[in-house]
């Protein structure tokens, strides 16, 4: 994983998810886990950008 990409997890999830997939369902799902609760959207955004298809 980039050093960008690490950072970008960690401060602004969203950001790092829609780099991954773009406009998606997994970018809706880590807007509403990091607003209600940002540890779960930094972990979801750390396992949507570490896998290595863009889509599942």
């Amino acid at each position: 994983m980039k050093k960008l990409t690490i950072i970008l997890n960690v401060l602004a999830p969203p950001i790092s998810v829609f780099r991954k997939r773009g406009i998606h369902n997994d970018l809706a799902i880590n807007i509403l886990l990091t607003l209600m609760f940002f540890i779960p959207g930094i972990v979801h955004a750390f396992y949507i950008t570490s896998q290595k298809n863009g889509i599942l």
